[in-house]
């Protein structure tokens, strides 16, 4: 055996499917069901059992994913040891966000960070989906979270604040909430706290339209399609929306950016974490949508705070 026979099994065994290895892998799903009949041939023993909810590992098997995340564990570590003798702010720098922090946030602030940094090459990941720096999926995460792992290191950069938007063009009476309609979020963007606001204003019910991506949610509301709760540096500055009273407090999450103790002296990894930091830092009053209402406020349910719930942990 090999490590790359080892790569395929655990891939295999963490998936539970050919089609979800290959795509963990970069590779086709037949490469998959070739690379581990090769292996159950040379080894003389089955690994998985196909079943119709895919491949379930034998005891072989399970034994055999043990020994591969264990020597992944290892080579992955020792890579992280190494990547951080690199001093020099260069070379490639793999960064996870959501896509409304990447379109909202840090694309903007690229352009200078290559100019500062001509010789880091970025890759940016947009995904909700949380990336694993351990296993090195990424390099440096900015995320929103009530707190970060305790396996990363990093900075906390300011509050995102959310708010309640509407289409500019729409000049209904928004002083009662109950009377427009709602676009809420599908239940893919895991975002409790603001079922949990929705449930205690009565608004549930008036919610005609769910969407997975805050991104096409900030799309609906420009187009008219009803109200919504947004992160304000998201929608503050966009001239097909307006405002309706403050930011909701119990919403409000902390935004981190993330990496691994052992890249913490990587320098294209400190190179993008102080820049960052820093630019990100001067947009706080954007985040924290600290800027006047552009609406009056409206009326909150009688004797309920606007703190329910818990911000979602989303960590990178």
């Amino acid at each position: 055996m090999n490590w790359e026979d080892l790569r395929f099994v655990l891939a295999v065994g963490e998936a539970g499917s050919l089609a979800g290895a290959g795509r963990r892998l970069s590779v086709s799903h037949a490469t998959v069901f070739r690379r581990l009949g090769a292996l159950e041939r040379q080894l003389g023993v089955r690994l998985f059992e196909r079943t119709r909810g895919g491949y379930a590992p034998t005891p072989a098997g399970e034994e055999l994913i043990a020994a591969a995340a264990g020597v992944e564990a290892t080579v992955t570590a020792a890579e992280r040891r190494l990547a951080g003798r690199d001093l020099r702010p260069s070379g490639t720098l793999r960064v996870t966000t959501t896509d409304t922090l990447l379109h909202g946030l840090l694309l903007p602030l690229v352009a200078g960070f290559r100019a500062a940094y001509p010789e880091i090459l970025l890759e940016l990941v947009a995904s909700n989906a949380r990336s694993d720096l351990t296993r090195r999926e990424a390099d440096v995460a900015l995320r929103p979270a009530d707190r970060p792992p305790e396996r990363l290191v990093g900075r906390r950069l300011g509050t995102v604040a959310e708010a309640v938007y509407l289409a500019a063009g729409n000049r209904q009476d928004a002083t009662d909430l109950r009377a427009l309609d709602w676009i809420g979020p599908d239940p893919a963007l895991f975002f409790p706290a603001l079922e949990d606001w929705l449930e205690a204003e009565g608004l549930a019910p008036r919610v005609v339209l769910r969407l997975d991506s805050l991104l096409a949610i900030r799309s609906a509301v420009a187009a008219g399609l009803g109200a919504a709760v947004l992160p304000c540096y998201l929608a503050e500055a966009d001239p097909a929306l307006r405002r309706l009273g403050p930011p909701l407090d119990g919403l409000a999450v902390d935004l981190w950016l993330l990496t691994h103790p052992d890249l913490r002296r990587v320098g294209r990894v400190r190179a993008f974490m102080d820049f960052m930091g820093r630019e990100i830092a001067r947009r706080q009053p954007l985040l924290a949508g600290t800027g006047a209402p552009r609406e009056r406020n409206f009326e909150l349910s009688a004797g309920h705070s606007a703190r329910v719930g818990a911000p979602p942990r989303i960590f990178g």
